[in-house]
This record gives C-alpha cells, sequence and structure tokens, in this order.
C-alpha cells in the first residue's frame, strides 16, 4: 500500500511540472494560467486512462462479482490517492492562475485563505467528490469490505472513461478549436462515454450481481444492504448532475453554431 502512495505521489507532481515546463516552451502566447490549466487536463487524462484499463482488467477477470479477486484493485487504489490529493492542489493552483488573469483583487494579493474560500466556493462539488474519494471511498475498499466485491470496484474505475475526451474538449477550447468539426465530434463522444460509463454503471452492477444470484434487476435493491444502495445514489448524484450540466452546455454550442450558420 505505501509504495503505491509513495508512486503516486512522485508521479502525479513530477508529470505536472513536466508538462508546466514543455508547455511554456512550446506556446510562449500562453498565460501561466492556460499552462497550469492545460497541464492539469493532461495528468488528470493519464490517470483516468490507467484507472479504465485497471478497471477492464479488473471486471473482465472476475466472475464472481462479490468473492473473485484482483491484485491490482488495492494497488492501484493507493495509487489513486495520491492522485486525488494531488489534483487538489492542481486545482487550487488553475483557480488561483485564472483568478489573477481576471484581475481578482483576492488572487492579486498571492495565495491567501480569501483565495482558497474562493476556489472552495466555486468549485465545492468537485472538492467535495475529491475529499469522499480520499476519506470514504478509499479506507472502505482497503480496510472495510473483507476482501468482497472487487468487480464492483472495476467498475468504480470505469467511470473515468470518459475523463480524457472532457479534457481533451477543454484543451481544444484552449487552442481556439471550440467551433471545429472535431471539437463536436469530441463533445458528442463525451456525452456518450458519460452517459454510459457514469450513470448506465450503477444499473449494470445491479444487473450483474442479480445474474450472479438468480434476482430480476428491479428486486436487487431489496437484496442489498441499506448502506450499498445509499452509497450508490450519493455516488451517482453527483455524475447526474454533472451530466445535465454538460447536455446544456451541448445544446448551447450546437444553437450558436446552428445560428451561425444561419447568419453566412
Amino acid at each position: 500500500m505505501l509504495t503505491g502512495l509513495v508512486c503516486g505521489a512522485v508521479v502525479f507532481p513530477g508529470l505536472f511540472c513536466s508538462f508546466r515546463k514543455m508547455l511554456r516552451m512550446a506556446f510562449k502566447q500562453w498565460t501561466e494560467a492556460d499552462v497550469v490549466s492545460v497541464s492539469e487536463r493532461l495528468v488528470s487524462s493519464i490517470h483516468a486512462s490507467l484507472a479504465t484499463a485497471t478497471g477492464v482488467t479488473v471486471v473482465t477477470s472476475c466472475e464472481n462479482v462479490m468473492t473473485d479477486r484482483h491484485w491490482l484493485v488495492d494497488r492501484f487504489i493507493c495509487f489513486g490517492a495520491s492522485y486525488m490529493a494531488y489534483d487538489l492542489f492542481a486545482m487550487y493552483l488553475s483557480h488561483y492562475h485564472n483568478q489573477r488573469v481576471k484581475g481578482c483583487s483576492t488572487a492579486l494579493g498571492g495565495h491567501s485563505l480569501h483565495t482558497m474560500r474562493a476556489f472552495l466556493v466555486k468549485d465545492w462539488l468537485l472538492v467535495l467528490h475529491h475529499t469522499a474519494l480520499l476519506l470514504v471511498f478509499m479506507p472502505v475498499i482497503l480496510f472495510l469490505r473483507r476482501g468482497l466485491g472487487d468487480f464492483f470496484v472495476g467498475c468504480m474505475l470505469n467511470t473515468e472513461f470518459s475523463t480524457p475526451f472532457v479534457s481533451i474538449g477543454k484543451i481544444l477550447i484552449q487552442l481556439g478549436l471550440e467551433n471545429s468539426r472535431l471539437h463536436s465530434i469530441n463533445g458528442i463522444i463525451v456525452l456518450l462515454s458519460f452517459f454510459v460509463c457514469r450513470i448506465l454503471v450503477f444499473p449494470f452492477m445491479y444487473w450483474k450481481y442479480g445474474q450472479q444470484f438468480g434476482i430480476p434487476l428491479h428486486k436487487v435493491p431489496f437484496h442489498l444492504p441499506l448502506h450499498c444502495n445509499v452509497g450508490n445514489m450519493a455516488i451517482m448524484a453527483p455524475q447526474i448532475y454533472w451530466f445535465v450540466l454538460l447536455l446544456k452546455k451541448a445544446i448551447r454550442l450546437y444553437t450558436r453554431q446552428k445560428s451561425r450558420k444561419a447568419k453566412l
């Protein structure tokens, strides 16, 4: 476990610093806010790709959804915990530099409790998500589940599949390609992958459990402990919220492009 934590603590900040240096040299016209934002997105994509590869490996290896074990689970959870801690700092740093570019008085004076408070207010849901993964999700997986449910942990890791596409969309906007066909195609992939891997994954897990024990899908929740259903709902709720935000953004973008073409 300690090895995974240490590796993550070295790999993710190391990648972040390396990307910042490379992007500064490659895009000299970019502000520090641009460099930090894209660096954060690139590291996020790498972590998400590793999480997805781990999740697919675990899910396809576990025939019994309750008792089958895979050595990757505990090791990657420790590795990923370091990423969550790093990403909290990276998100704050990105927020700080963006506020400086906008001329916000709280950021112009340097790092302070005011800039930290502004970050927590703006991105409270993401901060809550990361904190819950560190303080709740990680301890439950490592110490409280008694070696059961590696399959379901693998399914949860697969929710990261959409993250690289979200990051690609942000980077394309950074490069001024928000009106390109590539950005439109990527947006469709974001919506589909997010819906399948972050929302449909929950009924899929219930269905697989029902298949294992011969229980119809609609009766599965009544065969599970209350805390399992509550935990799933707590994780799924923000995913639905973020999906609605993505859908609204896609509709706005489509409407804007349609009106621009009509004027031409």
